[in-house]
């Protein structure tokens, strides 16, 4: 049994979306798993919890990229050896690097190198060198517009691991916990308002007009969000859904999310969540990053948002256009609309349209 290291340094979507290449590489070879593999997966702090959620990881490094997370860490000697001690030390002997199209793999595998990893693997733009045992080109060996969880999944088979059989590549996280006493009882709306980027957030009155359509129309809501959005999640919620702002792990919020209808959010971390326990989505998707490639995966799904809007893969934290008008221009009886269609099994043609290459 060999000892693979997985790399996704991101936040908690990335994380979940490198589910699939995580259980192809804990698979082996096989797809029938006659050749198993240990997976050591590398993630940053805010990809951490995530990581604890996906099948086939048999141990975590946590590590703050210097490369990677916003803000960064200081390049120090101390900091780089770090990693560098712990690989050295952990009888890891392949590695598969995940990166967005605008990251370059090569860093790591120079550190991954000096730690005496004798195969590695990553999509890289730039010429790697002797960086990269097997280098795929964005563009010539895979094409850029496919789904996130297909390119990561596309790296793990160029290092020859395929999924067991009879997997279907979707997202997937281990455990689903039992939340009931959490949400209550009877169906629901789960009503998440938050990002990590203000670019993608619809704005909050927004969503509390939606919540009260919601609930005039007889759904139940359930408004969840972070510790820091309790004051966010208490205006949306308003006097009658429930707000379970800041009540949450990331663990509890995939049991919220499994039993609820359709979850409504923005292109973030949840909406990921939600793909890995087959929950529908209406995403308030801001087109700061392609939604081809961004959406959530494999799940029914309502795109909102105007994908064509002036910030269009601009990949920007703060809204570049007075108004923000991508998502400000979606109205609440609009979220109502999708939610319906989401329910009732029936998804929009523009939405499958916007989601293909």
């Amino acid at each position: 049994m060999s000892r693979v290291l997985v790399a996704r340094l991101d936040s908690i979507g990335d994380v979940l979306l490198a589910g699939p290449a995580v259980r192809a590489a804990a698979n082996g070879a096989d797809p029938d798993g006659r050749s198993p593999n240990e997976v050591v997966f590398v993630c940053g702090p805010q990809g951490e919890a995530a990581a604890a959620l996906l099948p086939g990881v048999t141990e975590i490094f946590v590590w703050n990229c210097p490369w990677i997370a916003n803000p960064p860490p200081p390049v120090t000697r101390e900091h780089l050896e770090q990693f560098v001690d712990f690989v050295r030390n952990s009888r890891i002997t392949e590695a598969v690097i995940l990166t967005s199209f605008h990251q370059s793999p090569l860093p790591l595998a120079q550190l991954l190198r000096l730690a005496g990893v004798s195969r590695t693997v990553a999509a890289s733009t730039d010429y790697p060198g002797s960086l990269l045992d097997i280098r795929l080109r964005p563009g010539e060996d895979f094409p850029e517009d496919q789904p996130e969880a297909e390119r990561a999944l596309g790296i793990a088979r160029a290092a020859g691991y395929s999924l067991p059989r009879g997997d279907d590549g979707r997202l997937r996280i281990s455990e689903v916990p039992d939340v009931h006493g959490l949400a209550g009882e009877g169906p629901y709306v789960v009503v998440h308002p938050g990002a990590s980027a203000p670019s993608r957030v619809w704005p909050p009155l927004h969503h509390a007009a939606a919540v009260e359509l919601l609930e005039g129309a007889g759904h139940r809501v359930v408004v969840t969000g972070q510790p820091s959005e309790t004051a966010l999640t208490a205006t949306v919620a308003g006097p009658a859904a429930l707000d379970l702002g800041g009540r949450t792990d990331l663990k509890a919020l995939a049991g919220v999310i499994a039993g609820a209808d359709v979850l409504v959010t923005g292109n973030t971390g949840p909406a990921h969540l939600a793909a890995a326990v087959g929950t529908p989505v209406a995403c308030l998707f801001s087109p700061v990053v392609p939604a081809v490639r961004w959406a959530p995966y494999g799940v029914p799904l309502e795109l909102l948002g105007d994908q064509n809007a002036p910030c269009r893969q601009t990949r920007a934290r703060d809204c570049p256009v007075p108004g923000h008008p991508c998502l400000s221009s979606v109205s609440p009886e609009q979220v109502m609309e999708a939610v319906e269609r989401l329910i009732s099994g029936v998804s929009s043609l523009a939405t499958r349209r916007k989601v293909r290459p």
